[in-house]
């Protein structure tokens, strides 16, 4: 009898052996992980992304996705026909977890004019998909493949010619988290750049179609998040109060350009580079390669708006990648204390400071003359507003408005005080365009916000208003 039990217990210890080393087996080849059950993928339009997978077993995941040819708006006044994955730039976000059985369903809508395909970068296999899916108007393929590497992946189209495909706007992300899923923060977004290729010049109105020569020569029209210029701005800005967490899923479609990825007035915590497992800490700004991604997560300390933008700066000011993110909260001066004094400098010369009071952000400065005034304003207009607006006050087409003869500035001073003292988001009209960028809270005393909007009034044909410090101290 005695031989009997230790028989028993050996086969069950032998048992208990077996099934521990297939989870490790598990681990090591996610391949060989068994899926729980079953469930549709929630897919998301940006810049939201779906719910975090937590600490889910591995499932079989179907996740549904349609192709999309539609005509949308580009910039003001300028569309484009997009081809597009869910009827969004980028295409929806997919999220997953390592040992994943997906149930690729691929639909071509009956209106599209051409086949269409996906290159899955997450995918291991023949065309990263491409090959299976394969799709023509009005039919559906179905493919399956499992997640074996954590990471964010793009996809996109890779139905010859390729670079057409994906220029016009077939890309979009999906995430594989690692088992256990990744660390809790408190807000996500999803934002993706790519460049465009018009066969109209950056702001020329009216439906544009593609221009092939463009895009070989890599000669942009358009760089810009999350598919048109303003995606991100104004109403459509993204959102944190002040002590949360911010993870951004960033890609890059290309299908040209690296992105120079960088938030002006946060310093990245964490970057998972090129959305893999390796973390770099404290990074100003992080390279992300046409078809590929980043992960990068910092906390919000002080409230304002933090500018998204693509740091070849050009493309940021005059090509439409930039976005914001508006964090709204308490001040945190021991973070950030603003100005708290200023000075004329005159090199070789004793001057007299002029401090500056946090609160009313009032100084001791004494209003000088009209010509004092417009010299000092000029000054002030160099170092703030030229690169935007110009020296000549003419704007940037589709970008920066005109301050010159500017019916907006003209109609209303205190607007205008409002919109240097405090900022200004969301759409204005101006000379009968429509503009839909940012323009930050000017940090700059009263009295220079007077100086530099009497310079602004008395040339470029405006209506020589002049402004004085007790009138920018009235708007609060």
């Amino acid at each position: 009898m005695k031989f009997v039990y230790l028989m028993f217990g050996a086969a069950l210890l032998a048992g208990g052996f077996t099934s521990c080393e297939q989870v490790e087996a598990a681990k090591e080849k996610p391949e060989l992980m068994k899926v729980y059950g079953e469930s549709e993928a929630e897919l998301t339009a940006p810049p939201l992304v779906p719910r975090p997978v937590g600490k889910r077993a591995a499932t079989k995941l179907v996740v549904n996705m349609e192709v999309i040819e539609k005509e949308m708006e580009m910039s003001d006044g300028v569309s484009y026909v997009y081809w597009t994955f869910d009827g969004t730039v980028p295409g929806s976000f997919i999220r997953t977890r390592v040992g994943d059985e997906i149930e690729f369903h691929l639909k071509n809508h009956p209106d599209s004019k051409l086949p269409h395909n996906i290159d899955l970068h997450a995918v291991t296999g023949p065309g990263g998909g491409a090959k299976s899916s394969f799709v023509a108007p009005g039919h559906e393929v179905v493919f399956n493949f499992k997640t074996i590497n954590p990471g964010l992946y793009v996809y996109h189209c890779a139905t010859a010619p390729v670079g057409m495909h994906v220029a016009n706007g077939m890309y979009g992300l999906i995430l594989v988290e690692p088992e256990g899923g990744l660390p809790p923060v408190d807000k996500e977004y999803y934002i993706m750049q790519g460049d465009f290729y018009t066969e109209g010049e950056h702001g020329e109105r009216g439906l544009q179609a593609f221009d092939m020569n463009k895009a070989v020569d890599e000669d942009a029209d358009y760089v810009v998040f999350n598919g048109s210029v303003g995606a991100l701005t104004g109403e459509n800005a993204i959102t944190a109060e002040v002590g949360e967490t911010v993870r951004l899923f960033v890609g890059n479609g290309g299908p040209n350009l690296v992105s120079s990825f960088h938030v002006i007035g946060e310093i990245f915590d964490k970057v998972y580079v090129e959305g893999g497992t390796m973390v770099n800490e404290n990074v100003q700004t992080t390279l992300i390669p046409a078809g590929g991604s980043a992960m990068v997560e910092f906390k919000v300390e002080v409230p304002g708006e933090l500018i998204l933008v693509d740091h070849s700066i050009f493309r940021a000011f005059n090509k439409g990648a930039i976005g914001i993110l508006n964090v709204e909260g308490p001040e945190n001066k021991e973070v950030f204390g603003g100005k708290t004094e200023e000075k004329v400098y005159q090199p070789g010369e004793e001057t007299a400071s002029e401090e500056v009071a946090e609160e009313s952000n009032e100084t001791v400065a004494v209003e000088g003359s009209l010509s004092e005034k417009m010299e000092r304003g000029k000054t002030v207009y160099t170092q703030n507003c030229l690169a935007c607006h110009q020296a000549t006050g003419a704007g940037i087409p589709n970008a920066f408005p005109p301050l010159a003869n500017s019916d907006y500035l003209n109609a209303d001073v205190h607007r205008a005080i409002d919109a240097v003292k405090y900022g200004l988001s969301g759409e204005v009209k101006v000379n009968g365009d429509v503009y839909n960028s940012a323009m930050p809270k000017q940090n700059i005393s009263d009295e220079d916000i007077a100086n530099v909007l009497t310079y602004v009034y008395n040339n470029w044909g405006n209506n020589k208003t002049e402004v004085t410090t007790e009138m920018v101290k009235s708007r609060k």
